[in-house]
């Protein structure tokens, strides 16, 4: 593990492998960890850059100060990369980093040379419409809100099956590892921020707006809002790739490591 100080606050990452940087960024509950089952197949062709973001592992965070924000988080990875050193790398995000990487791309294409979105989260705005032949889902919200009402009732376990279950589906949490529910454990605190991060929804400008040449990828069997976000947003960025990770859900680069790995190195190789 490494650090690197980022606007006041030292950032986390470890960093496997040679040749052009690829930043990896977690979601909600994840950190650097997030990435370990696909660190190997990535690192053969690649420096893969897997951060930390603020509050997250290694730091235990107590939930106190106003900046777990949507922009802070979005900041910080622009900073960590000008501070990596290398231009013109590759950005890769996965649900809530999906969300950051997204904006990274928005704000600084000069920074990145592609940009990979695995279900990247959040909400989609009216200018931004569902498909007639999708399915309309509810966003995540209300799951994230009654998760952290369990947390301040004490029930820890409660509030990660919820949200876990949310996305992957009832009776899912029983079947995940043991050190994959001690990741998300270690990060719960970060639920309390999260309430008010002030994310923003995608709008069509948005996803217009982003050059990078763009990968967005789904797991097959993910159900729910996830699955239909990064479908709507690669109709709108031009020129964008899309690739499914079969019979995997959200979490398709633990669930699927080899496919995952050889779809993200075929786009940023191609």
């Amino acid at each position: 593990m490494q650090t690197v100080h980022v606007n006041g606050y030292d950032m986390a990452y470890l960093e496997v492998g040679e040749g052009l940087p690829l930043v990896c960024v977690h979601g909600t509950l994840g950190d650097f960890r997030t990435w370990y089952s696909v660190l190997g197949p990535l690192s053969k062709r690649h420096r893969v850059i897997a951060v930390s973001l603020r509050h997250f592992f290694p730091e235990h965070w107590n939930g106190a100060g106003e900046d777990y924000k949507m922009a802070q988080h979005v900041a910080d990875v622009i900073g960590f990369i000008e501070r990596i050193g290398h231009a013109s790398g590759d950005l890769m995000g996965h649900s809530r980093g999906g969300h950051i990487a997204f904006r990274v791309a928005q704000a600084r294409p000069d920074l990145l040379r592609k940009l990979v979105l695995a279900e990247p989260g959040g909400d989609l705005d009216a200018s931004l419409p569902v498909p007639a032949d999708m399915p309309a889902h509810p966003p995540l919200a209300a799951r994230t809100a009654l998760s952290v009402e369990m947390i301040h009732a004490g029930d820890v376990e409660g509030a990660l099956r919820n949200f876990y279950e949310g996305i992957e589906g009832d009776g899912t949490w029983r079947r995940v590892p043991a050190a994959a529910k001690q990741q998300l454990r270690d990060n719960v605190v970060t639920f309390l921020g999260q309430l008010n991060e002030q994310r923003k929804p995608y709008m069509l400008a948005d996803a217009q707006a982003i050059t990078t040449p763009t990968l967005l990828i789904g797991g097959g069997a993910t159900t729910g809002s996830l699955s239909v976000i990064w479908r709507v947003l690669a109709e709108h960025i031009a020129g964008a790739k899309t690739a499914v990770i079969a019979n995997a859900g959200h979490w398709m680069f633990e669930q699927a490591p080899h496919e995952y790995g050889k779809v993200v190195s075929e786009f940023l190789e191609g």
